[in-house]
């Protein structure tokens, strides 16, 4: 049954590599787990289309991933900040090269454009819309139509990063009748329920929410150094790069702007086994998110590493566990740290990661040297502790079980572990804990959940412990929304109901911190209470798992998805 299984994901293979154009040299081909629903730079809902949608549109600032920095894109230098009072400036200049695909420059107005595209009612803006919340209004400069200065309530050092994150789209492309040209940005910050009965915006409305909107190729047509060729549903989407892109032109100091292949091409497929045939049947240059197992399989194989390299870089993304501190068996801190002594985080790591993972104290990646902090240790593998703590907690051993008077009754301490159906890595960690409970007497149940089930009942705190992951990356440490009080009512994303006095006022400090120092000596006192209180505990950091044809260099591996910089791919001689 193997062997026909495998046939048939060739034959598979065979016909959709077949049905597309002749490869040429200088195309590099990456798998695509999901094809995107959409690629409208406001309203995609799917990771999957970042990576292509970086390589359409621009934004002003973004991360170069051969150095892990935040560098100028479309902007000619990080913003100058100045702070009034409740208000910050953030003053940008475009570069005087950008333009668009017909040619004509990136002004003020583009940006201008955006922030309406991302802030008005009507519109599928709800994913980014949050995001540029804060930005109060534009102030395009007099004399200059590349330079504006952003308005922005109060200040946080995020800010600088988020005022310049966002994709910049062609005003004359997007709305070429002018509907939004009457409209100002200061009117959508906060806007008056008339404006949903504006005529011209509920025309552009109509056309924005369009399906045709993500999916035309007219349309998708950013400061990027590529344009959308062909999109076979299911199948493929191909890249073009554009003859004569502006960025191409510029020196040194812009040298994270490029775009080197001549076609990208993103190959749709769903199953990770299908992928890793593709890759070793060299259909694929780039495969990431490769099964430990398999990856380690393929470290050993001489003629597969000829051709390819693999790579491990440190990701920004961690595995935690979550305990419902809400619920009265939970209340007593000392309950969740013996809980926290029966994790096996190597167990975990050599179970399913295959030891390419990095055991972490908390939400900060330990890479992340200045913030880290190093003098915790993660909550050891310790049966005899977990039980001292629990007697210390007041549970008495009887009966086979561990029993406590909570609200006038007497309870037995069991656990129901909730995670997402599908992962391996949530499964084995469930078994792994059930296994270990089970040697001091406490049952534990496993629920593998649908993911909009397991995400509902998360947001509702209908959970005892569940397992979760993060992403992150090494500029932002705001962690209010996942630990501040005012974020732990039911659809809050506060899931565990940590937070005391002092945490809360820690979350404030870091996000208004005025240098590195303060932030660090803020971000480790988070890290030494989230240790102690033990409901949202920390397990580990994954290293990414890749491989990349060595037919190409210049390929900027990193730990920030999607872990490469397939723009800067240069073919070798």
């Amino acid at each position: 049954m193997r062997k026909i299984n495998l046939f048939l994901f060739s034959l598979v293979l065979f016909l959709s590599f077949c049905s597309q154009p002749e490869r040429r040299p200088e195309e590099v081909r990456v798998r695509l787990a999901l094809d995107p629903e959409t690629l409208s730079p406001v309203s995609y809902s799917h990771v999957e289309a970042l990576p292509i949608l970086n390589l359409l549109f621009q934004s002003l600032l973004s991360a170069d991933l051969g150095t892990d920095e935040i560098k100028p894109y479309l902007a000619t230098s990080l913003p100058r900040v100045e702070r009034q009072d409740s208000t910050t400036l953030f003053t940008y200049t475009l570069r005087e090269e950008a333009t668009w695909s017909d040619g004509s420059p990136v002004t003020a107005d583009d940006i201008a454009f955006t922030l309406k595209v991302l802030k008005a009612p009507l519109l599928n803006n709800e994913l980014l819309k949050p995001q540029v919340a804060f930005i109060r209004d534009i102030r395009p400069d007099a004399e200059n139509p590349r330079k504006f200065t952003l308005v922005c309530d109060g200040y946080a050092p995020e800010m600088e990063l988020l005022s310049g994150d966002f994709f910049i789209l062609p005003a004359y492309l997007f709305d070429p009748q002018g509907l939004l040209k009457s409209i100002e940005v200061a009117a959508l910050q906060h806007p008056a329920p008339a404006l949903e009965k504006d005529k011209k915006l509920q025309a552009f409305a109509t056309r924005f929410n369009s399906a045709g909107y993500g999916r035309n190729p007219a349309l998708l047509q950013g400061s990027g150094g590529y344009t959308l060729e062909n999109w076979v549903t299911g199948q493929y989407l191909t890249l073009k790069r554009k003859e004569d892109w502006w960025g191409n032109k510029l020196g040194q100091e812009a040298e994270h702007l490029h775009a080197r292949p001549e076609r990208i091409s993103f190959q749709v497929i769903p199953d990770p086994a299908t992928a890793l045939l593709a890759l070793k049947n060299r259909q694929l240059d780039v495969l990431e998110n490769i099964a430990a197992t398999e990856y380690a399989q393929l470290r050993k194989d001489k003629a597969f590493t000829q051709d390819y390299a693999l790579y491990t870089p440190d990701s920004y993304e961690f595995t935690y566990a979550g305990l419902n501190s809400r619920l009265p068996k939970f209340a007593d801190k000392r309950t969740r740290q013996a809980i926290a002594h029966l994790l096996d985080v190597p167990g975990m790591i050599r179970v399913s990661q295959q030891h390419y993972a990095t055991p972490t104290v908390g939400p900060i990646p330990p890479s992340v040297k200045e913030y880290y902090h190093t003098s915790l240790r993660p909550y050891d593998f310790n049966l005899q502790q977990a039980a001292s703590l629990l007697r210390a907690a007041g549970w008495s051993q009887e009966n086979g079980g561990w029993y406590k008077q909570l609200n006038g009754k007497k309870e037995q301490l069991t656990l129901d572990v909730q995670y997402r159906a599908g992962s391996t890595t949530f499964e084995q960690a469930a078994l792994i804990l059930q296994q270990h409970a089970a040697k001091i007497n406490i049952p534990v149940t496993t629920q593998a959940l649908e993911s909009s089930l397991f995400s509902q009942k998360s947001r509702a705190h209908e959970f005892e412990l569940f397992f979760r992951s993060l992403s992150g990356n090494p500029f932002v440490f705001n962690f209010k929304s996942l630990f501040h009080t005012s974020f732990a009512a039911p659809g809050g994303f506060n899931y565990t109901g940590f937070g005391t006095p002092e945490s809360d006022a820690l979350l404030d400090a870091i996000n208004a911190a005025g240098s590195r120092q303060e932030k660090a000596k803020l971000l480790k006192r988070l890290q030494e209470i989230l240790h102690e209180e033990a409901a949202f505990i920390p397990l580990y950091y994954l290293k990414d798992r890749l491989a990349l044809h060595r037919r190409f260099s210049n390929t900027k591996v990193s730990g920030l998805k999607p872990n490469y910089d397939v723009s800067a791919f240069t073919l070798k001689q």
